[in-house]
């Protein structure tokens, strides 16, 4: 059985976006030519590959074990392209990493135009998601990398920690806790209204449950969809937030805000990069993780 690799990047496309047009056009092929090759490739494996529905297509058992080795075979390509790359011109690796929105909102800026600009032949595809979707698209193989924090399980999953997330409280300059340099969660929730980042984030999940914990709730005024704008709606008084540090330090406006502490232990959370678990991946994007590791270690020394 011979396999060709445009058929395998076409069905890599379905699995992740369970439209078959979709991933033609992907795959930069007309939608007959798509439907071709996978009739195609289920005739000469003799089996199911795919059950039609009105909504996309789903993956039947025989067409999930092919795209988990479909995706291995891109990745050892990765690899061989990084391994040759030394030996020839002209080709060009590319790494593909998801980070949260914590890590795309601080550090990661620097850490990429850093790398990107000692390492012109290799071209980043950088995606914002939530940890949890993070880490399952590690252990499906859909991204080389993926930078997050917080607590989740990793199992199946290797993993580099960076450095410590403390998460802090930040308002406005002329609010009532402005002279206070360190406080408790529970007492926060028990008299201030809040500002959030949306509900579905890690951050806030996490925050939301050890006020449940404690048998309260928060007072969410608004949610919103960025830190930035969390930041600016507590500069406008609208009410505190809860945020990493790096976030408020990185405010345009950092010096209209005022931070505080959170004495509790859980304030401080581990940031890390994970990757498939004991997998090779292409040599650049182990150079990546040790730019990434330096960047962490100027982090912790500030």
């Amino acid at each position: 059985m011979r396999y060709d690799l445009t058929d395998l990047k076409l069905f890599i496309n379905i699995g992740e976006t369970s439209n078959l047009t979709r991933a033609a056009e992907k795959t930069f092929l007309s939608l007959p030519a798509a439907s071709a090759r996978i009739k195609n490739l289920e005739e000469s494996l003799k089996v199911r590959l795919l059950i039609r529905q009105v909504t996309g297509v789903k993956m039947t058992p025989a067409g999930e074990i092919l795209l988990k080795y479909a995706k291995g075979v891109f990745q050892q390509l990765d690899c061989l392209h990084s391994e040759l790359q030394p030996f020839s011109t002209g080709i060009k690796g590319k790494l593909r990493i998801l980070a949260n929105m914590t890590a795309t909102h601080s550090f990661l800026s620097e850490a990429l135009s850093s790398f990107l600009l000692e390492n012109p032949d290799v071209d980043i595809e950088l995606e914002e998601k939530l940890t949890k979707d993070i880490v399952s698209a590690i252990r499906a193989g859909s991204a080389d990398l993926g930078i997050a924090s917080g607590s989740i399980n990793l199992d199946g999953l290797d993993i580099v920690p960076l450095f410590k997330d403390e998460l802090v409280v930040i308002t406005d300059l002329e609010h009532e806790l402005k002279d206070v340099e360190e406080i408790r969660f529970e007492d926060l929730i028990e008299k201030y209204q809040f500002v959030g980042i949306h509900p579905e984030s890690v951050i806030q999940s996490f925050l939301e449950e050890k006020a449940y914990k404690l048998g309260k709730r928060i007072h969410q005024r608004v949610y919103v969809g960025s830190f930035e704008t969390v930041c600016r709606m507590v500069d406008a008084k609208i009410g505190l937030a809860i945020v990493p540090i790096e976030c408020a330090r990185n405010y345009s406006k950092s010096e209209r805000l005022n931070i505080v502490r959170i004495s509790n232990d859980w304030a401080n959370r581990e940031r890390f990069i994970c990757r498939p678990g004991g997998k090779d991946i292409p040599a650049f994007a182990e150079k990546f993780i040790e730019h990434v590791m330096k960047i962490a270690g100027n982090i912790k020394r500030q």
